[in-house]
Order: C-alpha cells, then structure tokens, then sequence
C-alpha cells in the first residue's frame, strides 16, 4: 500500500499533468475538501461530484492557466503538508496572480480524508477586479 505521502505526491504529479481523474483518483467516497472561507470557491465540499463542480469546474472556467507549483512536501504520517502557490490570469480581467499556499492533506487507509487549504485569497480577488 502507498503511503500517505505518496498518494498526495502522486496528486501532485497528476495536477502537473492536469489530470483530473488522477488528481481525484485516492478520493475516499466522503472526502471533504476545504477551500479558504474568503475563497471564490469557499465552503467545505464533500464528495468527489460536489468538489469538482464547486472547486475545479469553476476554476477551468474562470482562469486561464492555472496551476498549483509545489515547493516543498512535508511527511507528517497520515497528515501531508504541501507548501507553495497558485498561479494564472483570471480571464474576466486577463490579470495575472500569484498565491502563496498551503495544503493540509489527512489520509488513512489508503484514501484522502480531508484537504484543507490556506491561501493568499486577496491575491486571487486582486486578479478579478
């Protein structure tokens, strides 16, 4: 069985090859997933179905280019610490951001129990006015 760390290095590896599927493949079925509470996307969706129409679906539609640059990956054990920034132009306003990030990951069995993100949200709102 992959470690927990593992598994969200392997998330990594799929967003960098902007492979949803893959991003969601260690997902378990009642998976929350918590976007900033000053985030566009803000709340905690459970569920793949309600994270990818809440979360990811907005994001391909509102910006261009987006991605999340990984830094550094911290082992916790069944807690996954991810460190680093979004980037993009919103395509509204065609700005351009950069973000610092954090990414709080908690896994067992084998699945993604829980994601918890921190962001620099003002640096993403400044991009879409």
């Amino acid at each position: 069985m992959r470690t927990p760390y593992q598994i969200v290095s392997d998330h990594y590896a799929a967003s960098s090859r902007h492979d949803l599927d893959g991003m969601l493949a260690d997902l378990a079925a009642d998976a929350q997933w918590i976007e900033m509470e000053t985030s566009a996307y803000a709340g905690t969706h459970v569920g793949r179905e309600q994270i990818i129409a809440k979360v990811f679906a907005p994001i391909g539609a509102e910006w261009e280019g987006f991605a999340f640059t990984l830094e550094r990956l911290i082992d916790g054990g069944n807690t996954v610490v991810a460190l680093g920034h979004y980037s993009g132009v919103f395509r509204a306003t065609g700005k351009a951001m950069r973000a610092r990030v954090t990414h709080v990951w908690d896994v067992a069995d084998g699945r993604v129990q829980r994601f918890e993100q921190f962001a620099d949200t003002l640096a993403l709102e400044r991009a879409t006015v």
